[in-house]
């Protein structure tokens, strides 16, 4: 599992510049304005080859009590429950505040790791104007600036290392042979009421009312000789749904199951159509890269006219997993669940298909030869040779000259043809392009 990072702060301290930074993303909004960052924000990020999450959180007031900072405040401290580490941050031009009193008041409680940074310190001599944030007493003061990039990789290394966590994530402990499925969707869709049907017992509580699942459970299963963990996720829904404080718990351990699943099955309702958060999960499933199958659960209870805009809306919305098998099912009347299987086993092997050089290299040939890449100005690219790159979801990587010019589409042509060619049904494809270094580039007459 990822670990997790919580940034935490008084407002207008830099945490969404801070996040933004450490995720190399501009995920969070960012603005010379107090109080902007209201709900909680996740991102992925890597330093040193290990990967983490990183929660960006509000300006925090413990002892708010009314209105949107008590809500805000409620947000951080489900935040901080969720983190491994929590990174403290402060300004450094502004020195001290009784606000900041307040949090590390709070923070020295928990007895969890915490880390003291003090933001926006460019330009200014370090030692003198850290001096104040001691008596915090959360320990030594790091000096970062979030805008600048300074001082980021040393607040990482301190930030993971309490944590021991091995080298890489393929140190993590795997049994071979069993397959990982984690059971995704909104609440409410009737994952623990599939999961209870494949293993014949009430072993999760199912009950008609969202969010009744707060936590990733894992369950050993075996069918026809193949063994399964099977991982019953809570709801994903959106933020600004999420009012129940134990509810923001799930979000974190849904994602890490997500991510440390081999197989997907995103289960959506018949009876409410495909959301924006349907949408949402498959792109956060398409974005990890895991294989997926789909099932449109409750398909009992809807007519003729429902199903066919449930099917519509799963063409033009979920447009991008197209590549995925898709099921009509009913977990309660258990219709429909057999060929589950089939697409969950076909999903697993199309993920871990092992292509070969040469055949891969022939197969890119025969497509250049059927259809040629667009011409870009005085060059058209050329392909020469193709290799896999990885597995999980797979990887093939392209060498040639000027495959900057090869346009989306034509990528989307290639990638038809190879998952033709390999059966690649239920996982996402990747396509690398490399170009080959010009070795006259740098010659002149």
């Amino acid at each position: 599992m990822k670990p997790v990072l919580a940034l935490v702060g008084r407002p207008n301290v830099g945490k969404s510049t801070l996040f933004n930074r450490l995720t190399k993303s501009r995920d969070a909004i960012v603005a010379d304005y107090s109080g902007l960052t209201r709900d909680r924000h996740y991102g992925n990020a890597k330093h040193s080859g290990q990967e983490f999450i990183v929660i960006d959180t509000g300006g925090f007031e413990p002892d708010a009590t009314s209105g949107i900072y008590k809500e805000m405040a409620k947000q951080t401290r489900q935040a901080v429950a969720e983190a491994d580490v929590i990174v403290f941050v402060v300004d450094a031009r502004g020195g001290v505040s009784a606000q900041d009193h307040d949090i590390a008041n709070y923070l020295r409680r928990l007895g969890k790791p915490c880390l003291l940074v003090a933001n926006k310190a460019e330009g200014m001599l370090e030692g003198a104007h850290l001096v104040e944030f001691y008596e915090l007493g959360l320990g030594e003061v790091l000096p970062v600036s979030a805008a600048h990039g300074q001082g980021i990789r040393s607040l990482l290394d301190q930030a993971l290392k309490p944590l021991n966590l091995p080298d890489s994530p393929d140190d993590e402990e795997t049994v071979p042979g069993v397959i990982k499925l984690a059971v995704a969707g909104r609440p409410n869709v009737g994952k623990s009421t599939l999961i209870n049907v494949w293993l014949g017992e009430e072993r999760l509580v199912a009950f008609d009312l969202p969010g009744t699942t707060r936590d990733a459970i894992s369950v050993p299963f075996e069918r026809e000789g193949q063994k399964f963990e099977l991982i019953d996720t809570a709801g994903l829904r959106r933020r600004g749904k999420v009012f129940e404080a134990i509810e923001k718990f799930s979000v974190v351990k849904t994602l890490q199951a997500i991510e440390s699943a081999n197989v997907v099955l995103l289960l959506i309702d018949a009876t409410q159509g495909v959301t924006d958060q349907d949408a949402h999960i498959a792109g956060y499933i398409l974005e990890n890269g895991r294989a997926v199958v789909l099932a449109v659960n409750k398909w009992d209870a809807v007519d003729e006219y429902q199903r066919e805009l449930v099917k519509r809306s799963i063409e033009t919305r979920l447009a991008f997993l197209k590549f995925a098998n898709m099921h009509l099912i009913s977990a309660q009347k258990r219709q429909g669940l057999g060929p589950l299987w089939a697409s969950i086993i076909q999903a697993y092997k199309a993920a871990n298909c092992k292509m070969s050089t040469p055949v891969l290299t022939r197969l890119l040939l025969e497509s250049v030869q059927f259809q040629s890449p667009k011409r870009s100005g005085m060059y058209r690219p050329k392909l020469r040779y193709a290799h896999q790159g990885g597995m999980n979801p797979p990887i093939i990587v392209i060498h040639g000259n000027s495959l900057e010019h090869v346009t989306d589409a034509y990528k989307r042509f290639l990638e038809g043809r190879f998952r033709q060619a390999f059966d690649l049904v239920g996982t996402p494809l990747r396509i690398e392009l490399k170009t080959s270094a010009n070795p006259f580039a740098d010659k002149t007459d």
